[in-house]
């Protein structure tokens, strides 16, 4: 067999060299040559790494003699996961899980594991941990030990042999950045040795109808490290969320071949690992004990679930040539747009005031649906007249003043009526076409003036 040659090659312009370097010859680029293996192939001998899924020559298939199966999919006992992952694992799925050290990662996994194990067989795959640190955690976390395999190992060789071996159903590596190939001569978490070992492991899981979840450290940036080419060799990216001074976390679908992207878990964390929050509505909305001017209720939607969150706004007399529009947890450019609008089409002028709003909870909002709740906001603070706190609002503001609809809007409203509110304000193309919800009193309005005149 011919001998596997090692080259260095560079991420922007592609040019490879012999050796490393700390600068490409060709481009100019600083720190870009990254290690990569050239094996030669031949027809009568095909490396593993390059056969097809079956593990053997891919042949041309009719798509309508491929078997679909339906019964793949296994629930792993934590609902608040199965619904991020679609509504279960999915045999053979390689499932990349994201997030900020301490979080909770390798608990939850723990967990999830540990609860497929009696139905499946699982294997830990520690690259970080003792045997003996991973046990501890398991007993304080009340865990059923018994059917639950853990191996010490970071060389991925010997991991893909064990698994031949023991023939498992669901593997967990924890973490993909201690990994490394003996076939690589870089150090681990490389740039090289995390692609190579992540494409030997979905290659495994492909063949093999193995489920994979690879733990995956986050910069200091909030994305996955190593190269972008991982977030698109996995069928699903997650991603854990939650402030160190709370106890509640989410887990966020970025990427998912087998469900709805950008669904969300929510998870309180306890003495006891981590618990599935069934109704994170609860969560975000602040009980006030009397109405308070600049707070709105409205409806979200994260992937398939409806979701009630706060819109708080304060807005105060500027001193600055340049007023402040301060924004968490809606995009700072779509504020100032509504502004205009609001001045436009409302009549009503903020340039010499400060504007600050807020989505309570730490949620980020990104759909267009809380256009009409921060302008209702705004007008509340500015006007210091509190809305009622059982109203919710939704809808699109365009730039010419009318409220368009969104997405889903009698799923919405049926969550806040679940939750007892009593009003709504919501675009007139989202209004029930037949019967409307019991205890909810629908107003459908059209333009912007019409939803201010109310107000």
């Amino acid at each position: 067999m011919a001998k596997v040659k090692i080259v260095f090659a560079c991420t922007e312009c592609g040019a490879q060299a012999s050796k490393w370097a700390g600068q490409c010859a060709d481009c100019g680029v600083w720190n870009s040559l990254v290690e990569q293996r050239l094996e030669p192939t031949t027809a009568a001998n095909v490396h593993p790494r390059f056969a097809g899924y079956s593990g053997a020559r891919s042949q041309i298939q009719m798509l309508s003699d491929v078997e679909c199966r339906t019964d793949l999919k296994t629930l792993t006992g934590i609902k608040e996961l199965d619904r991020v992952l679609g509504d279960g694992l999915v045999h053979g799925a390689v499932i990349m899980l994201g997030g900020d050290p301490g979080i909770g990662k390798s608990t939850l996994l723990l967990q999830a594991i540990a609860a497929l194990s009696d139905r499946l067989a699982c294997l830990y795959i520690t690259g970080e941990e003792s045997l003996h640190q991973v046990s501890m955690r398991a007993q304080r976390l009340s865990l059923q030990l018994d059917r639950l395999q853990l191996l010490a190992e970071t060389c991925v060789e010997r991991i893909l042999e064990t698994a031949r071996q023991e023939k498992p159903n669901v593997l967990v590596i924890d973490s993909i950045q201690t990994m490394y190939t003996e076939s690589l001569q870089s150090a681990p978490g490389g740039v090289a040795q995390l692609r190579e070992s992540a494409a030997m492991l979905v290659r495994y899981a492909k063949q093999s109808n193995t489920a994979i979840f690879l733990v995956g450290h986050v910069t200091k940036e909030g994305t996955l490290a190593g190269p972008r080419v991982l977030e698109h060799m996995v069928d699903t990216v997650l991603y854990f969320e939650g402030e160190a001074s709370s106890s509640f976390r989410a887990i966020r679908a970025i990427k998912n071949r087998f469900g709805a992207v950008n669904e969300l878990g929510m998870f309180a964390m306890t003495e006891k690992g981590l618990r599935a929050v069934t109704n994170p509505s609860a969560m975000f909305l602040s009980r006030h004990p009397e109405p308070v001017p600049g707070s709105v209720v409205m409806v979200t939607r994260e992937g398939t679930r409806p979701l009630l969150v706060e819109v708080q706004a304060l807005v105060d007399e500027s001193h600055l040539a340049n007023p402040r529009r301060v924004s968490i947890g809606l995009e700072h450019n779509r504020l100032a747009m509504l502004l205009a609008v609001l001045h436009r089409h409302g009549g009503i002028p903020t340039f010499d005031q400060d504007v600050f709003v807020n989505v309570v909870g730490g949620v980020r909002v990104t759909e267009t649906a809380a256009d009409l709740p921060v302008i209702m906001a705004v007008l509340s603070s500015l006007r210091n007249r509190p809305l009622d706190s059982a109203t919710i609002a939704f809808g699109e503001v365009g730039l010419s003043g009318e409220i368009r609809p969104v997405q889903s809007g009698l799923d919405r409203l049926k969550e806040a009526a679940k939750h007892g509110l009593k009003r709504a304000i919501i675009p007139k193309e989202n209004a029930p076409k037949s019967a409307g919800i019991e205890g909810l009193e629908i107003i459908a309005v059209s333009r912007l003036s019409d939803a201010l005149g109310y107000l």
